[in-house]
């Protein structure tokens, strides 16, 4: 079974950013928010990440810094056997792992 390894930016002001590895069982045309929402099924409950739909790039909310870029994690294709490097826009005031405030 093919796999995609998320590198996640944890924490919060308080306690400082950690990053944490997770490796997510791979399928086709799964989206970056997909694999978040893996995790927070089978993984982690506690990692949080904003979000108000599944819908490509149609509220917005899913925002992250995505290998050095912005982007929206909803529509950034997972791909198999690679490593993402997931962080909060460094722009907003940062709440909780990926979730920043909506300045």
């Amino acid at each position: 079974m093919s796999t995609v390894t998320l590198q996640v930016v944890r924490g919060d002001q308080q306690s400082g950013p950690v990053r944490e590895s997770y490796d997510v069982p791979y399928r086709d045309g799964m989206s970056l928010l997909d694999a978040i929402f893996w995790i927070r099924e089978h993984r982690d409950p506690s990692l949080s990440v904003r979000y108000s739909c599944r819908s490509a790039n149609a509220c917005k909310e899913c925002s992250a810094i995505v290998n050095g870029k912005a982007g929206y994690l909803c529509t950034i294709r997972a791909v198999p056997e690679q490593e993402f490097q997931i962080e909060p826009l460094k722009a907003r005031s940062w709440i909780k792992d990926l979730v920043t405030a909506l300045d």
